[in-house]
């Protein structure tokens, strides 16, 4: 009884912890999309000395997004990984499972991967959309100055 309590509180840890750091992440990108994107409305291209330091600040904490992009999905692998393996612990510890408990443990266990590819689709997005914005403004800066 004791090994299915410890289980159970692994189980709650894995689920808010892996959905709880994708949410973070979520959290952290969209703050990044909308500091970049008020500071793309109000920097003028045209003053600033060279292409290259127009570039550095233009693209400054962008790595972040890409980063989450790239990584969440696998996160949300991670989480869904975890659930079914305490799922299998479950059915293996608990005896005869009704086949619906184990569906149940299952769909849940898959919404950390959801949860990872909604994340990802939305620094993707914001990613996307940055990028071009400030290869535009280069491309502005570089008309500009010949």
């Amino acid at each position: 009884m004791e090994n299915a309590k410890n289980m159970d509180w692994l189980g709650g840890a894995i689920d808010y912890g892996v959905i709880g750091v994708l949410m973070l992440l979520s959290v952290l990108v969209v703050a990044i999309g909308i500091e970049r994107t008020l500071y793309f409305r109000r920097v003028e291209a045209q003053r600033m000395p060279d292409i290259k330091s127009l570039e550095l600040a233009l693209t400054r904490r962008l790595f972040v997004i890409a980063s989450v992009a790239s990584n969440a999905p696998y996160l949300g692998l991670l989480g869904t990984v975890f659930g079914i393996m305490l799922t299998f612990y479950r059915m293996e510890h608990g005896g005869a499972m009704d086949p619906s408990q184990i569906m149940l443990g299952l769909a849940l266990a898959l919404k950390a991967t959801a949860a990872g590819l909604v994340v990802a689709l939305v620094a993707v997005a914001f990613y996307n959309t940055l990028l071009r914005r400030a290869k535009v403004l280069m491309l502005q800066w570089e008309i500009a100055h010949g």
